[in-house]
């Protein structure tokens, strides 16, 4: 643009010009305004009358040595003030925010075998990564960890899951084998061939009937016609293992609860060809987007996973 016009479009730019205006309403004067700024008195100036041109509108008049904000003016300074504002502060919006990445808590539900046996590494990798974020990891059952992810008491679960519901989304991410054991010594140690049956005779010690282990177990031998017997009900794989390397019985546990000094106190056989794999995941409300701990530490189970559709079954266990 060419010609005396060409003032009305000083520097061209709509925030410059009600940075100018703000500073003129808020103290009054062209000398002060201009000082606040940084700028010449003129800039200042020109940026007022570019803005009033554009705007078709007064903002502003001399009351004395004073400036008078108009009717108009008024307006438009309650409409810019705040936006001028959070533009000359964000910066150190931007740094707060930055700075609560790396604050803050993250809980997680899970039962104690997952805690003690899948998680310690997750957690490691996290708590490197992000020391100032407080972990709580919260040693509940299944049920109790879905009630605590409906109420929002946690961020998320880690755990087994069969039967999902329909508010929840599971994605599995291990899987391992059912492994029968047994004490050193034991008649089921030495056989070439192990079959259901063969554990007919000998008392069971598994985990309290309203999980989902005790459902499986009975699920399958009740589908092969195979009797059996539940010798003692106990919650927890270490106790579990414990009393069964004390010769009180035999159980059916999750392989990844196994240790390599539990194969030197037990005996350990693979029944994969009877019962299913379990898997362990990452269980979040559906539609539901996790915060962020707790999309970076789903990101270290497995990266991306919690902006993908969950759909496979499952019921949140130990």
């Amino acid at each position: 643009m060419t010609g005396p016009d060409r003032r009305w479009y000083y520097k061209g730019n709509r925030l410059k010009q009600l940075r100018a205006f703000c500073a003129l309403v808020k103290f009054g004067s062209l000398a002060r305004a201009a000082e606040a700024l940084y700028l010449s008195q003129p800039a200042v100036s020109l940026q007022l009358s570019a803005l009033e041109k554009e705007l078709d509108q007064p903002l502003l008049e001399r009351a004395g040595r004073s400036l008078r904000v108009t009717r108009e003016g008024q307006a438009l300074y309650d409409l810019a003030r705040p936006l001028v504002e959070g533009i000359d502060g964000i910066g150190e919006a931007l740094r707060g925010q930055l700075a609560g990445l790396d604050t803050g808590e993250l809980n997680i539900a899970a039962g104690e075998s997952t805690i003690l046996h899948l998680l310690p590494p997750l957690v490691r990798r996290f708590r490197d990564r992000h020391p100032g974020v407080h972990v709580h990891l919260h040693n509940v059952t299944g049920r109790d960890g879905l009630a605590l992810l409906r109420n929002d008491q946690v961020d998320l679960a880690v755990g087994s899951m069969i039967e999902v519901p329909p508010d929840i989304a599971y994605e599995a991410v291990h899987h391992f084998d059912p492994m029968l054991i047994a004490p050193l010594g034991h008649p089921l140690a030495d056989k070439a061939e192990l079959r259901l049956e063969d554990l007919s005779p000998h008392g069971l010690i598994l985990p309290p009937k309203r999980l989902s282990t005790w459902r499986l177990v009975d699920l399958v031998f009740q589908q092969r016609r195979v009797p059996y017997t539940v010798a003692l009900e106990v919650g927890g794989w270490e106790v579990i293992k414990q009393y069964v390397a004390m010769g009180l019985g035999i159980s059916i546990v999750t392989g990844f609860c196994l240790s390599p000094q539990d194969h030197e106190r037990l005996v350990v056989r693979n029944l994969r060809a009877y019962f299913p794999q379990r898997s362990y995941g990452v269980v979040v409300r559906k539609g539901r987007l996790p915060g962020s701990h707790a999309r970076r530490f789903i990101d270290l189970v497995r990266p991306g996973l919690f902006t993908r559709s969950h759909s496979e079954p499952g019921h949140s266990e130990r």
